[in-house]
C-alpha cells in the first residue's frame, strides 16, 4: 500500500512544472496563471518534510526548482503581494526557512523577510487575532491559524529571539475561547467579530457548522506550532488544546472507515460524505504529535488507522493511474458579494469533490512522513 504512495508522488512531480502544477486543481479550473499560494505550499512543504525523513534529494531538488521559479534575487516573490493580506498567501513561504538553512542562498533570507512584512501589517480583530484576509474583514477562520502561525513561529525562532511568542499563543487562546463549542467539543469554521456578515450568527458572530478540513488545519497548526515552540509551557498548552480537539473529533469518527464527515457532526444528513483531506490532516496531527512527544503513545495507532483506512479507501487505480479521491475542493463563507457561500449545509455540500488536489495530497505526504519517522525510531 505504501509503495503506491511513493509511485503516486513521483507521478505528480513528473507531471508538474512551477507554472502548471498537476495538484493545483483550482488553478486548472480557473485557467489563470499560477502564483505563490497555499495549495502549492501544501505540496512543496510536504516534500520538504519527506526529504528530511528520507534524505532523498529528488524531493529537495524539485522544491528548490519550484521555489526558484518564483523567488527573485532581491527576495520579492512572483505572484505574491504581502499587502494583499491573505493568510493563505504567506503559507507557502514556510518552505523558505528550509531552503535557506540548506542552501544559505541570500535570496531565500530576503524572501523570508519580505513575507514577514505581511505579519507586521496584517489587519487584526479587536481581540488582536489576524483577519483571515483583508477581503474578509473582522473575521477569524480556523484555516488561517495553520496558514499564518507556522510561518510566524519559525520566524520568531530563527530571526526574532522568540519575542512574539505571547502574540502567537494568545491568538490560539482566543480561538479556543470564541470558536470552541463546549457541548459538542468541536470548533466552528469561522467567526465574524463585527457580527454583520450575512452568514454569521447575529449574537455570537459564529458560522453555523463544523467543517472538517478547517478543523484539520487547526489540528495541524497545534501540532506544528507546538513542535517549533521552544517554551515548555506554551508547548504543553498547545499539546493540551490538540488533545482536546482530537478527543472531540473521535466522538464523530466513522467506525468502519475511521474517516470523518465533511460536516463533522452530521453523518446522517442527506448528501454528507466522508472527506479525504480533513481525515488525513487529523491523521497527520496525531502522528506528528506522538512522534514529537506532544500526545501519549496510545494515540499512534488511532492516527495510523485513520491514515491506513483513508489510503485504502481513497488512493485507487483508475485508467492505469493512481488517484487520490474524495477531496472537497474548497469551502468558505462570503464575502458580501458572494451570497452563495452562506454557511448552510446546502452550501457546504454544493462544493465540488475532486481528486489529486494538494489540499489532500499534501496532508497524505505529511502523515506518511510521520510514519516513516516513527519506523526509523524502532
Amino acid at each position: 500500500m505504501y509503495k503506491h504512495i511513493e509511485k503516486y508522488i513521483d507521478h505528480l512531480i513528473s507531471e508538474s512544472t512551477p507554472d502548471k502544477p498537476a495538484w493545483n486543481i483550482e488553478v486548472k479550473r480557473q485557467g489563470k496563471a499560477n502564483r505563490w499560494n497555499y495549495i502549492d505550499g501544501c505540496f512543496t512543504s510536504s516534500l520538504i518534510a519527506l526529504y528530511h525523513a528520507t534524505n532523498n534529494k529528488k524531493y529537495l531538488n524539485f522544491v528548490t526548482e519550484f521555489a526558484d521559479y518564483y523567488v527573485n534575487d532581491d527576495g520579492t516573490i512572483k505572484g505574491y503581494d504581502p499587502t494583499h493580506y491573505s493568510t493563505d498567501d504567506v503559507s507557502q513561504s514556510r518552505i523558505l526557512f528550509d531552503l535557506y538553512n540548506i542552501t544559505k542562498e541570500d535570496k531565500y533570507l530576503k524572501a523570508i523577510y519580505h513575507s514577514y512584512s505581511q505579519i507586521e501589517g496584517q489587519p487584526r480583530t479587536q481581540s488582536n487575532n489576524f483577519w483571515h484576509k483583508q477581503i474578509y474583514h473582522d473575521q477569524i477562520w480556523l484555516d488561517g491559524l495553520y496558514m499564518m502561525q507556522v510561518f510566524y513561529t519559525r520566524f520568531e525562532n530563527d530571526f526574532n529571539n522568540e519575542k512574539n511568542y505571547d502574540d502567537i499563543i494568545n491568538q490560539f487562546r482566543m480561538v479556543r475561547k470564541i470558536m470552541f463549542n463546549e457541548t459538542d467539543k468541536l470548533y466552528y469554521h469561522c467567526y465574524d467579530e463585527s457580527k454583520s456578515l450575512f452568514w454569521a450568527n447575529k449574537e455570537t458572530g459564529l458560522s453555523s457548522h463544523y467543517w472538517l478540513r478547517a478543523i484539520g488545519w487547526l489540528v495541524a497548526a497545534f501540532a506544528d506550532v507546538a513542535t517549533y515552540m521552544n517554551r515548555t509551557d506554551y508547548k504543553k498548552e498547545l499539546s493540551n488544546l490538540l488533545k482536546e480537539t482530537i478527543d472531540g473529533l473521535l466522538q464523530y469518527q466513522d467506525e468502519e472507515t475511521k474517516m470523518f464527515y465533511n460536516i463533522v457532526d452530521k453523518k446522517d444528513y442527506p448528501g454528507n460524505y466522508l472527506e479525504t483531506s480533513g481525515s488525513l490532516l487529523i491523521a497527520y496531527g496525531i502522528l506528528k504529535a506522538v512522534n514529537e512527544g506532544l500526545l501519549d503513545y496510545s494515540y499512534y495507532n488511532i492516527g495510523k488507522d485513520i491514515f491506513d483506512s483513508t489510503i485504502k479507501n481513497r488512493l485507487t487505480y483508475e485508467d492505469g493511474k493512481i488517484v487520490l479521491k474524495g477531496i472537497v475542493l474548497v469551502s468558505g463563507l462570503g464575502p458580501e458579494d458572494n451570497l452563495r457561500r452562506d454557511g448552510t449545509m446546502a452550501y457546504y455540500l454544493s462544493e465540488p469533490v475532486v481528486e489529486n488536489d494538494a489540499k489532500g495530497v499534501g496532508p497524505m505526504i505529511m502523515a506518511y512522513t510521520e510514519i516513516i519517522k516513527h519506523n526509523l525510531k524502532k
